[in-house]
């Protein structure tokens, strides 16, 4: 596991005069993050709630709309050793991301991102050629601590 910056949170916009900011989140509670990275900037979370298309935020740095304004589009990151620990089977996005991808035992390419559009999570794994696929991990992965293994009936 590397301690890579994960993505909690991207700033949408300013909320009111008094600096809070509207958020988009990815996950479902930001509370326990005393502190934020916001592109090599360190906020201290005063508050957040619930808020129009996802969360608001009061940060202690940022003090009127214009400071909040310039957060527009800054995503919100804390390192992975930050995260709350899983349980057997479980697993956090980030941690997947780079693993190498086998089917049959033989290299297929690369995880470069985890989807999910409503109907279970998705690993879009990159090939060498560059050419790219997906495979839903429920059905078609078997996820390992250093590789992920996909059913070959999945690989395109």
């Amino acid at each position: 596991m590397s301690d890579r910056p994960v993505t909690l949170a991207a700033v949408i916009g300013a909320h009111g005069v008094q600096g809070e900011v509207r958020l988009k989140l990815f996950t479902d509670d930001l509370s326990p993050y005393a502190t934020l990275d916001a592109g090599g900037r360190t906020l201290t979370l005063k508050s957040v709630r619930p808020g129009p298309n996802g969360a608001v935020a009061r940060f202690a740095e940022v003090a009127d709309r214009d400071a909040a304004e310039a957060l527009r589009g800054t995503p919100l990151t804390v390192p992975r050793s930050a995260l709350p620990p899983l349980a057997d089977g479980e697993y956090y996005h980030a941690d997947l991301i780079g693993l190498p991808c086998l089917a049959d035992g033989q290299p297929i390419g690369t995880a470069v991102a985890i989807e999910n559009f409503g109907a279970g999570d998705i690993v879009e794994i990159e090939k060498p050629d560059g050419k790219r696929f997906m495979a839903p991990i429920a059905a078609a992965v078997t996820v390992e601590p250093d590789r992920l293994l996909i059913d070959p009936a999945f690989v395109e």
